[in-house]
């Protein structure tokens, strides 16, 4: 299994850059950010993690855009994979949003994955007009639209929800295909819209049974077409036994997703001295 990290980005603490630095120079494989463009204050959904409109912590209302922070983190870093734990992209423009990540895949050398989400917050999917029934629709054109414009020399686009003529985009990404990774719970409306859209599920901080769920979303797959297997990176919410890992490697986890504080350099680097001991990731 590879091993990632992700930092709840905020205006406090350790920068994107600086953290990114730190995972590539300890052997991580992938450094992921999350993304939310705002929180209405009077909001009606209910968190998944608190069962209601309260919010785990305040880094929700402060974190950075995602990909300026990993447009600072590919400055500084040459082999570490660039990622999203998770991003929104139905609340951006799609044409604008697939030249960003194309421009951010040019730039880094074909490091980026993108992990989206349909969007818990349906108060503020609905700031972006996306209606909350709809969300996962228009997620589905959102990406294909975006394909269009990654791969076709005059890409054009025709649905309900995104719509434009024949045009030209470059730079095109380095990558032939730009992964996308879902990170949802797990059930079979999401495994099917895996199976049909996405390359793989990343599961959520509250996710259980994460064998069996790992083996529907194969079935999902296999029922689509589609050939090979399904990507699966599990989201550590805790400490795990060395059973967990195990499990967890049994299930067929490609890659684990480790937390870091919203804490400064120093604490933030010690974290990952003393889990990459643990972990035995080394620099390679």
């Amino acid at each position: 299994m590879r091993h990632g990290i992700v930092l709840f980005t905020s205006d406090r603490g350790i920068t994107p850059a600086a953290a990114a630095r730190a995972a590539e120079e300890r052997g991580f494989d992938t450094f992921y950010v999350p993304e939310h463009t705002h929180i209405p204050v009077k909001r009606e959904a209910a968190h998944p993690r608190t069962g209601d409109e309260t919010l785990p912590d305040d880094r929700y209302t402060r974190t950075l855009d995602p990909w300026v922070s990993l447009a600072t983190a590919a400055a500084v870093t040459s082999r570490i994979r660039l990622s999203t734990a998770v991003a929104l992209p139905v609340e951006s423009d799609p044409i604008t949003l697939a030249k960003q990540i194309a421009t951010l895949d040019h730039l880094s050398g074909g490091r980026v994955t993108l992990g989206a989400g349909f969007g818990w917050n349906t108060d503020e999917l609905a700031d972006h007009h996306v209606p909350a029934g709809r969300r996962r629709a228009v997620l589905k054109e959102y990406v294909e639209a975006m394909r269009a414009l990654w791969t076709q020399e005059e890409a054009s686009y025709e649905g309900e929800f995104v719509s434009f003529g024949a045009s030209w985009a470059w730079p095109k990404p380095v990558q032939a295909h730009v992964p996308l990774l879902i990170g949802a719970g797990g059930g079979p409306k999401t495994f099917r819209w895996i199976a049909e859209h996405a390359d793989g599920w990343m599961t959520t901080p509250v996710e259980q049974d994460i064998t069996g769920k790992a083996d529907a979303l194969r079935a999902a797959w296999a029922e689509a077409g589609r050939s090979g297997s399904p990507d699966l990176h599990v989201l550590v919410a805790s400490r795990p036994s060395p059973d967990d890992l195990a499990s967890w490697a049994a299930a067929g986890a490609t890659e684990l997703i480790w937390g870091v504080p919203d804490a400064g350099p120093e604490v933030v680097e010690a974290y990952l001295d003393k889990l990459a001991g643990r972990l035995g990731v080394t620099p390679g």
